[in-house]
């Protein structure tokens, strides 16, 4: 699983880049790998038909290389160059022996005709009325961290443990129940990697060179929409902002957990309350998901019926404990990343060059 485009999407307000002459070489590797959930299972069904979905729960061993004003992520089946220079990020498919070249002008081209685009089409066709049974609903969000002061061994550094839970909390005014859409960081940190700021630098230089966004994300992409149509949205990302500073140092191991709550609590993190072999536990199955798709399945294993309208029925949520208490919460997936063999060494400018042979796709 790929993560660098999220790092394009991040929103900093920026100092002018230094010197080039003055940038460090680093490198380090990253491995990613879905470890669990019900997201997992359902992967595992369909590789009976993809050898792309076969490959879901194999760990992703990427090496992320970083040089002048260039950062490459090379893995088995793809590369991704991002040139800061040049103002291009070029995407290799190793497998195929092809290459695509894209620039940043022509990224922020995209998305402000997919802005437009979507304007216009707004305008031909007007959202109906609000539905009556809307404000039924209260939404909002919660984000915390907390250092449980535990330690431990990883990558051969001497790491602390925080836990960043995420919730986006929605209650039913008229029956009070509520769902929870959840997401659990379990972080092993370090106060400090000796040339890992170089690469925080990197992305902070193509932020600027992307241009300030503000509320906007992806170059062009006005997020205030969200915002109005999501009460609480704009807060909460205020609080995950305050939140997030008391994050203190570089994340070696992270274990990301995503899915559903019915208590109004986070999902457990991944050390309090490991996974069982069978990690899709009482998470409603693919198949379910596949026949009613991700919101009815969750809606249906909840009991919740759906926000703002009647049950058709009130019968307690299937599974529970080895007890038969009902499960209050469902892991949809869980992911591992973690960091290893940082280092200052010089590197080979090759790894930023598209091997000989291989076939330029035009976009």
């Amino acid at each position: 699983m790929r993560f660098a485009h999220a790092q394009k999407l991040t929103v900093l307000a920026l100092a002018l880049a230094a010197p080039t002459s003055l940038f460090a070489d680093f490198s380090y590797q990253e491995s990613t790998q879905v470890t669990g959930g019900s997201m997992l299972s359902m992967m595992k069904m369909a590789g009976a038909f993809s050898s792309r979905a076969r490959k879901m729960g194999e760990p992703v061993i990427t090496t992320i290389y970083l040089k002048d004003n260039r950062l490459a992520r090379v893995s088995a089946d793809t590369t991704e160059i991002i040139d800061l220079d040049k103002e291009t990020i070029t995407q290799i498919d190793n497998e195929k022996r092809t290459y695509s070249v894209e620039t940043f002008q022509q990224m922020r081209d995209q998305m402000a005709k997919a802005q437009k685009d979507a304007e216009k089409q707004q305008a031909a066709h007007p959202a109906p009325k609000a539905d009556p049974d809307a404000d039924k609903v209260q939404m909002n969000y919660e984000v915390h961290v907390r250092q449980t002061g535990v330690e431990k061994q990883v990558s051969g550094l001497a790491t602390k443990e925080a836990i960043m839970t995420m919730m986006m909390n929605a209650t039913d005014k008229k029956s009070q129940q509520t769902g929870t859409m959840a997401i659990t960081n379990d972080m092993w940190m370090v106060p400090e990697i000796p040339g890992y700021a170089e690469v925080s630098a990197f992305y902070m230089r193509m932020a600027t060179k992307m241009g300030s966004m503000g509320s906007r994300a992806g170059g062009g992409m006005d997020m205030s929409g969200m915002f109005a149509a999501n009460p609480g949205a704009a807060q909460g990302m205020a609080d995950m902002v305050k939140e997030m500073q008391k994050l203190k140092g570089v994340p070696v191991m992270t274990v990301m957990r995503m899915g559903t709550t019915t208590d109004g609590k986070p999902l457990p993190a991944a050390s309090e309350a490991p996974l069982p072999p069978d990690s899709a536990g009482n998470a409603p199955s693919g198949g379910d998901m596949a026949k009613q798709g991700l919101a009815g399945a969750l809606s249906s294993h909840f009991g919740l019926g759906g926000f703002g309208k009647k049950k058709e029925q009130d019968t307690p949520p299937p599974g529970g404990d080895a007890g038969g208490k009902p499960t209050t919460s469902a892991i949809l997936m869980e992911s591992q990343s973690k960091s290893s063999n940082f280092s200052g060494a010089p590197i080979d400018a090759s790894h930023f060059e598209v091997p000989a042979g291989y076939k330029l796709l035009q976009r």
